[in-house]
């Protein structure tokens, strides 16, 4: 399973660092793309466990709150959150009078997910249009990366103390310290790294701060989506991926990343 993650990442990595660097269009395309691959698939995760959330109203939603934040970065953010909330009561108050009784809840499902893989999503195009933000990115991303992999070597190694026994059984407290110093770690070096190409773009202790935060805080992210997977007793979101499941599997995390990164350079770096 390591060997096939590994060999995926090898062939998607490239693709991810050529369109992280021509930015504009073509990284906002592939980002509303993968939204709208975990958007269908958060929409099928709750259908397997008897619910109907609408994938018009989650993807589309998605799509629409991902084409606005390229668009016009959070100016026609008030009619597009009122329209995805009026056109999902509306949606659902058509499937109550169809015979569905749970309409109700479908509608809160239907509306959290546009809201938390759509407006989450959308800051990871914020975060790269910030000033110097192809740096930024290549920072902020790498460093969930940094973590998730110091956490899975150092738990594997000497984990013992159960870090979220029900949600995430394999994770430990020594795994998620591992994960933290790899991660600041990680992030300071790939600084260095970006210097030599940029000098003084972004500095040193400027990328220990977003590694520490990024890292300690992005773990929520997959814990969120391992508590929607286990209510349902699913194990990927999908299988489209090989050895990493689905779009929702792999960007559980960025969904913090992107918006953690985007707040945290903006009050404390520019």
């Amino acid at each position: 399973m390591l060997r096939q993650r590994v060999l995926v990442a090898l062939v998607l990595l490239p693709i991810g660092l050529i369109l992280i660097y021509l930015g504009g269009w073509a990284f906002a395309a592939i980002v509303a793309l993968i939204l709208a691959l975990a958007a269908w698939e958060y929409t099928r995760l709750f259908q397997a466990g008897n619910f109907q959330p609408s994938y018009v109203i989650v993807i589309g939603g998605t799509l629409l709150i991902t084409a606005g934040r390229y668009f016009d970065g959070f100016a026609s953010t008030p009619w597009i959150i009122s329209l995805i909330v009026l056109a999902g009561m509306t949606w659902h108050l058509v499937a109550y009078e169809r015979g569905r009784d749970q309409a109700a809840t479908d509608f809160a499902i239907s509306i959290s997910g546009a809201f938390y893989i759509g407006w989450l999503g959308a800051y990871l195009i914020s975060l790269r249009e910030l000033p110097n933000g192809l740096w930024w990115i290549l920072v902020a991303l790498p460093a969930v990366w940094l973590a998730d992999s110091g956490a899975y070597f150092i738990g594997r190694a000497i984990g013992k103390h159960k870090l979220s026994p029900r949600l995430s059984p394999k994770k430990t407290w020594e795994g998620y310290l591992g994960g933290l110093i790899f991660g600041t770690i990680g992030s300071v070096l790939l600084v260095l790294l970006w210097s030599l190409i940029e000098p003084g773009i972004i500095l040193p202790w400027q990328g220990a701060v977003l590694g520490l935060l990024i890292s300690a805080i992005t773990p929520l992210g997959d814990l969120g989506e391992s508590m929607i997977k286990r209510q349902f007793g699913i194990k990927d979101s999908s299988h489209l991926i090989p050895g990493h499941g689905g779009a929702f599997d792999r960007i559980d995390s960025w969904l913090w990343a992107g918006v953690l990164g985007y707040y945290i350079i903006q009050w404390l770096f520019l």
